[in-house]
C-alpha cells in the first residue's frame, strides 16, 4: 500500500498536482509568487515515505526554512535561520546589538547576561585600627590601665599589636602632656605581659617611618617622638641598641633619623637624663606638674594644721616623684615665710625628710636655689622675703640638712645679687611686663623702659619677659614675640637680644624646674626670633660655642635649629602661637594678596609700602615677596618688581626675607608650572634681576637654600 507520494489525502494530492504544473510552466521564478512561496502558503508537511521517495523528500526540505512572523505574515528566512524582517535571527547571532525586553510575555530572566557585582570586602587591619582607637580614647578618659589591657586582650589579633603602639603614640602626640604621660605608662604596663618586646620595637619603628607624615600635622612631632623614644629606653621597654638599628633602616634625611638623634644626644646623653625624661610630662604617676604642685601645697597646709610629721613624710613618699622633691622644699620655705608661726614646723619637716633620705641633698639644694632665684618676685608679695630667706639658710646649714656650699655667695646675670640697682630694675620689669600683658600697649612699654634709663640691662629685661611668658598661655607668648620684634627695631640692639637669649640658655636647667616644657618653649622662642629677623642663624652658632655641649641650653639650641630646618618652618613657627599680630596666617595672606592686587591695578608704590608696613609683620614679608613674584608671572606685569625694589630700598623687606621669598618660589616651581608654563623661565629672569639690584646674594641658586639663608642673614 506504500505510495511514492506518502500518506496524502486526496485533496492534498490535487493541490500538489497543481503546484507541480505551475513549476513546469513558470520555471525558476524568483518572484514573490514563486513555487516555494506557494508551497509555504499551504504549509505542506510531507514526511519521507518508508522508501525515501524523492519528491516527498524535496517537499520536506522546502518546508524546513519556512517561518511565520508575529504579525501572521509568512516571510522568507535566511540560511541557518539568520532571518529577515520580522524574524529572530540566528541562534548565536552576535553581529547586531542584543536587547531583551522585560515587558515581553516570553521574557526569560535566564537569558540576561551575567554581571559580576563588586562588594566591599572588610579589611581586618582597618577594623582593628578603628577598634583600638576607641580603646585608646576610653583610656585617655578614665586612665584605667587594667581595663585597657583587658580590652586589648579581648580584641585578639596579636599580630597587629605594633599598629596599636603606633596608634597610641600618634594620638598622644597631638594631645596634652597628661595624655603623653598616660601613653608611656600604658606601654610600660603592657610590656611583656600583653605586648612582646619585639612588637614594641616594631611599633616604634613604624612610628619612625611615619615621622615625616606626622610632622605635617604636628609642629614639634620630631621632638615629641624623640621624647617618647627616650622615655621607652628609660622605662626599659626598648633597648638603647634599638636606636642604632632603627637608624640604619631609615633614609638619612628622614624625620625619623632626626628623632633618633635628638633622643640619643639631647635626652639620653644628658646628666641625670632619667629624671629629666621622666619629669617632662609630669612624672611616672601620669599626672601633670600642676597637679603635683597642688598635691604638694595641700599636704603642706594640712601638715601645718596637724603638725604630724610622720603623716606628712608618708604623703610626700606616696607622691612617687622623688625627682620633683625640690618643689616640696621651695613651697615649704615659702609657706614658712607666709605663716611666721609655721616656721618651726616647716624646718622640723625638712630636717626629718633629709635625715630619712626622703629628700636627697641635691633636691634640697635645688629647692633653696630656686627660692633664691625667685626672691625678687616673691618680695612683691612678701616684702621681707629676702631677710627671712637669709635667716633660714644658716639654720638649715647648721642643723646639717643643707649643704654648706650653698651659703657661698653666687652671681646671677653677671651681677652680684645684692646690687640694689639690679634688684630695683627687675622689680620694675615685672610690673612693666604684667601691665603689657594686660594692655597690649607696646609704645607704653617702650616708653617705660626708656624712662628707666638703664639700656645696659636690656638683656635682663628680655630674660624676664621670656621667662614670664613661658609660664603663661599662648596669648602672652605671642605678645612677647611681637614685643621683641618692636624692641629690636626701636631700642634693643642685636647684641642685647643675643645676650638676653644667652642668659636664658645658661639658666635653662633651672628654668625647667619651674616650667615643665621650658626647653621646648625656649626653642620655639629662639626659632621665632630667627623667623622675625630679631636673631640671625649666626647668633645661634655663637651661642652654641659659649655653652657646655651637654647642657640643657645646648639641647635647646639643637631643638631650635631642628625647628628652623623643617619644611615650611616659617609658617609653622608663626602659627604655633596664633600668628605675628594675633591674626591667623590665612588672614595675613589674604591681606597681602589684596594690597598687591590693588597696587597691580594702578596703585601708588608709596601707598603699597605703607600697607605692608601697617601689617606689622616684618617677619612674614617673605610672603609678600612670594605672592608678588607669582602675580607678576600670572599677569605678565613686571611692574610689581618696582614695589619690591622700593621695599628693599626703604629697608622694609630685608635681604633675609627676600631670600626666603625667592626660596619658596624655587621650591614650588613644579606646581607653578602646571598653571604657568613658563614659570621657570620667568623665575630665572626675576632671580637675575634681583641679584643685579642687590636684593639677593650672588650665591643664591648655586647652593642649598639653607646655606643661602645663613649667608644672607650673617651679612
Amino acid at each position: 500500500m506504500a505510495s511514492s507520494e506518502g500518506f496524502l489525502t486526496e485533496e492534498q494530492r490535487q493541490k500538489l498536482k497543481i503546484a507541480s504544473q505551475n513549476v513546469e510552466s513558470w520555471g525558476l521564478s524568483s518572484s514573490p509568487k514563486s513555487p516555494t512561496y506557494l508551497l509555504s502558503e499551504y504549509s505542506i508537511k510531507a514526511p519521507p515515505a518508508g522508501g525515501g521517495g524523492g519528491k516527498a523528500a524535496s517537499a520536506g526540505i522546502a518546508v524546513k526554512h519556512v517561518r511565520r512572523s508575529h504579525s501572521g505574515k509568512c516571510v522568507r528566512v535566511k540560511k541557518d535561520g539568520a532571518g529577515g524582517k520580522g524574524t529572530w535571527g540566528k541562534l548565536l547571532d552576535t553581529d547586531g546589538e542584543s536587547h531583551l525586553d522585560r515587558n515581553d510575555p516570553n521574557y526569560d530572566s535566564g537569558e540576561e547576561p551575567y554581571q559580576l557585582v563588586g562588594t566591599s570586602v572588610s579589611d581586618p587591619l582597618d577594623d582593628y585600627k578603628k577598634s583600638v582607637a576607641s580603646i585608646i580614647e576610653e583610656y585617655f578618659s578614665n586612665g584605667d590601665v587594667e581595663l585597657a589591657a583587658s580590652d586589648l586582650r579581648e580584641q585578639g589579633s596579636s599580630g597587629y599589636l605594633p599598629y596599636f603602639i603606633k596608634r597610641l603614640v600618634s594620638m598622644a602626640m597631638d594631645r596634652h602632656d597628661k595624655e603623653k604621660e598616660m601613653a608611656s605608662v600604658l606601654l610600660s604596663a603592657l610590656y611583656a605581659d600583653v605586648i612582646s618586646p619585639d612588637q614594641i620595637q616594631d611599633g616604634f619603628f613604624m612610628l619612625l617611618e611615619s615621622a615625616d607624615d606626622l610632622a605635617v600635622d604636628i609642629l614639634d612631632a620630631v621632638d615629641i617622638l624623640a621624647l617618647f623614644l627616650a622615655r621607652a629606653v628609660v622605662d626599659d621597654i626598648i633597648p638603647p641598641a634599638f636606636l642604632n638599628r632603627a637608624k640604619k633602616g631609615l633614609p638619612e634625611s628622614s624625620k625619623g633619623v632626626q628623632a633618633i638623634q635628638i633622643a640619643d644626644k639631647s635626652y639620653l646623653s644628658a646628666p641625670h637624663h632619667a629624671e629629666l625624661v621622666e619629669r617632662k610630662w609630669g612624672g611616672s604617676t601620669h599626672i601633670t606638674v600642676e597637679e603635683v604642685k597642688k598635691k604638694i601645697a595641700d599636704l603642706l597646709r594640712e601638715y601645718v594644721e596637724s603638725g604630724d610629721t610622720i603623716e606628712a613624710c608618708r604623703c610626700i613618699r606616696e607622691l612617687g616623684v622623688s625627682f620633683f622633691h625640690h618643689e616640696v622644699v621651695k613651697r615649704a620655705l615659702v609657706l614658712a615665710m607666709e605663716i611666721r608661726t609655721a616656721e618651726p614646723l616647716i624646718l622640723k619637716l625638712l630636717k626629718e625628710a633629709a635625715e630619712e633620705g626622703l629628700i636627697s641633698s641635691s633636691q634640697m639644694v635645688k629647692g633653696f636655689s630656686r627660692l633664691a632665684d625667685s626672691l625678687d618676685d616673691l618680695a612683691l608679695d612678701i616684702p621681707s622675703a629676702k631677710t627671712l630667706f637669709q635667716s633660714l639658710v644658716p639654720k638649715a646649714v647648721s642643723e646639717g640638712w643643707l649643704d654648706a656650699s650653698f651659703a657661698k655667695p653666687s652671681s646671677e646675670d653677671g651681677v652680684v645679687p645684692d646690687d640694689a640697682k639690679v634688684r630695683r630694675f627687675k622689680e620694675e620689669c615685672v610690673t612693666i611686663i604684667h601691665e603689657y600683658f594686660l594692655s597690649d600697649d607696646i609704645p607704653e612699654l617702650i616708653q617705660s623702659l626708656m624712662d628707666l634709663g638703664v639700656p645696659e640691662y636690656n638683656p635682663i629685661f628680655l630674660k624676664k619677659l621670656i621667662t614670664l611668658a613661658m609660664d603663661r598661655k599662648n596669648r602672652e607668648k605671642e605678645m612677647a614675640s611681637v614685643l621683641l620684634s618692636s624692641l629690636h627695631s626701636e631700642i634693643f640692639s642685636s647684641d642685647d637680644i643675643a645676650n638676653g637669649f644667652l642668659l636664658l640658655l645658661e639658666s635653662a636647667e633651672d628654668t625647667a624646674l619651674d616650667i615643665l616644657d621650658a626647653s621646648n618653649e625656649l626653642a620655639l622662642f629662639l626659632a621665632r626670633a630667627v623667623i622675625d629677623d630679631v636673631l640671625v642663624p649666626h647668633n645661634l652658632e655663637e651661642m652654641s660655642c659659649k655653652l657646655p655641649p651637654d647642657s640643657s641650653g645646648s639641647e635647646t639650641l639643637r631643638m631650635a635649629r631642628a625647628l628652623l630646618s623643617a619644611r615650611h618652618a616659617g609658617e609653622r613657627i608663626l602659627r604655633c602661637w596664633g600668628g605675628g599680630t594675633g591674626w591667623a596666617v590665612e588672614d595675613a595672606k589674604d591681606k597681602i594678596l589684596k594690597l598687591l592686587e590693588e597696587y597691580e591695578s594702578g596703585g601708588v608704590v608709596g601707598e603699597a609700602c605703607q600697607c605692608i608696613r601697617d601689617l606689622g609683620m616684618p617677619f612674614f614679608n617673605h610672603e609678600v615677596v612670594k605672592k608678588a613674584l607669582v602675580m607678576a608671572m600670572e599677569k605678565k606685569n613686571d611692574r610689581i618688581l618696582d614695589l619690591l625694589q622700593e621695599c628693599f630700598t626703604e629697608g622694609l623687606i630685608t635681604i633675609n626675607q627676600m631670600t626666603k621669598g625667592f626660596t619658596r618660589i624655587k621650591d614650588g616651581l613644579d606646581d607653578l608650572a602646571l598653571d604657568i608654563p613658563n614659570a621657570e623661565e620667568k623665575f630665572n629672569f626675576y632671580l637675575e634681576h634681583a641679584q643685579k639690584k642687590g636684593w639677593l646674594l650672588p650665591s643664591f641658586g648655586s647652593s642649598a637654600p639653607d646655606a643661602s639663608l645663613t649667608q644672607a642673614a650673617a651679612s
